[in-house]
């Protein structure tokens, strides 16, 4: 293939974000042809759409939270050591960091449609298998469902944004949403479907599968109905590796991110720890993460009116932070505030890292090119926490001692914060390429 590369104008000198939905980012911003949305025949057409991509947005999360609120029985049950246990709750966030450069390239060959079929059936697939309650097939189905929802997350927020570009904001909103939904339903039911249902631990992980595959028959239809185009990458980016602000705003992504797993993973176990039973530290998750619906949606609109990001970044982390600490030391008669401001500054810092990657771009391809950095590192780093926790803990005999890393982590998430949310673009142009295909 003979190729020239020439600089492209960008499409926005200065990125503005109107609305909610600045924080999503197309994914295929560098396919050309440029993708289409589906040609739909009828408002009933579009709003099954719609439902399906929120539907799909609520199984990205079950995984995580549903093993925090029954790890005591999962390591009880079969023997799994802390080591183990924190391996296997640092296994999915890893996928995360490892799959998610990927997405793009199968979209640009297979179609974001059917690329997004392939990881519900593997998400379904994988969920369903930790019904088994075998610990090395446990760690397999977590690694497929884990690689299936690095895929989402990726591909997910460019339909959304491509399908509804009218109702972008208050798609984003049913979006963000349907993705707490789904870690604070799987924390909050995961008790009670174990105790009513299941009768077993990994019942009641396996459980899960069935919305997965509830979307999934719904979805297969409009997959294989859209319309395949092959599609190559005509744009690349330059000199974004090696930019000091992106690598700013990929550390302030890892180590928030390694402050929001390790919630996820190990929140409803310290709980347990301090002397609630299992249903009740499972609610009080459930409570946390939907606090962060609100942060979620009211942040980037107010972030993207201040002068800079810094003043609202060092907040959330504060919050954040400050909340796991009263967790873990205030009289148990308190958590349930504390659990609620961590899950609104956790939020918020979640809301305003989005936000920055698409206010430090200075164009569609480059705000692509950085989420991709941001998550493929970011999420490795991520992975770390959690597996720290699980760490510390079997050192320790307790959980007293991840206040350092958590400290440890705001510390670091805020300092990357103040340099990510200063108001500047990242040092990357985007170059088009051209030529025979």
């Amino acid at each position: 293939m003979n190729q020239t590369f020439r600089q492209s104008e960008p499409t926005a000198r200065h990125t503005t974000v109107q609305g909610l939905d600045g924080q999503l980012v197309d994914a295929e911003a560098d396919s050309l042809p440029e993708p289409q949305p589906p040609a739909l025949r009828s408002q009933s057409a579009r709003f099954v759409l719609g439902a399906s991509l929120v539907l799909i947005a609520f199984n990205l999360r079950p995984l995580f939270s549903s093993l925090s609120v029954l790890l005591p029985e999962v390591m009880q049950e079969t023997g799994l050591s802390t080591a183990g246990a924190s391996l296997l709750t640092t296994l999915p966030v890893l996928c995360l960091g490892l799959f998610a450069p990927f997405a793009p390239k199968l979209a640009q060959r297979y179609g974001a449609e059917r690329t997004l079929l392939g990881a519900l059936f593997l998400l379904a697939v994988g969920t369903g298998l930790r019904g088994f309650g075998s610990v090395p097939l446990l760690f397999l189905a977590t690694f497929m469902a884990g690689g299936a929802i690095a895929i989402g997350n990726v591909l997910l927020p460019g339909l959304v944004k491509r399908d509804f570009p009218d109702k972008a904001a208050i798609m984003t909103g049913l979006y963000t949403m349907a993705l707490c939904a789904g870690a604070a339903s799987a924390a909050g039911l995961t008790l009670p479907i174990e105790h009513h249902l299941t009768g077993s631990w990994s019942g009641a992980l396996a459980a899960w599968a069935v919305p997965a595959m509830i979307v999934l028959m719904i979805w297969t239809p409009q997959a294989l109905g859209s319309r395949r185009q092959a599609s190559h990458s005509g744009f690349r980016v330059v000199g974004l590796w090696r930019d000091r602000l992106a690598w700013q705003i990929t550390l302030l992504m890892g180590f928030q991110s390694a402050l929001a797993y390790c919630v996820f993973g190990w929140l409803a176990p310290i709980l347990r720890e301090r002397g609630f039973d299992a249903t009740t530290a499972g609610a009080i998750v459930s409570v946390s993460v939907m606090a962060q619906v609100v942060t979620c949606l009211a942040v980037p609109s107010f972030a993207v009116c201040c002068k800079d990001q810094r003043g609202v970044t060092v907040a959330s982390v504060a919050a954040a932070v400050i909340a796991l600490l009263g967790i873990l030391f205030a009289p148990t008669s308190t958590v349930l505030f504390w659990a609620i401001l961590q899950g609104i500054g956790q939020g918020g810092l979640i809301a305003v890292a989005m936000t920055i990657i698409v206010l430090r771009s200075p164009d569609s391809h480059v705000a692509a090119h950085l989420s991709g950095m941001a998550q493929g590192v970011g999420y490795v780093l991520a992975a770390f926490g959690p597996l720290v926790v699980g760490l510390i803990r079997g050192w320790t005999g307790g959980f007293a001692a991840t206040a350092f890393l958590f400290v440890g982590l705001g510390l670091v998430a805020a300092v990357m914060g103040i340099g990510a949310g200063r108001a500047l673009h990242v040092g990357a142009r985007t170059v088009r390429i051209e030529g025979d295909s």
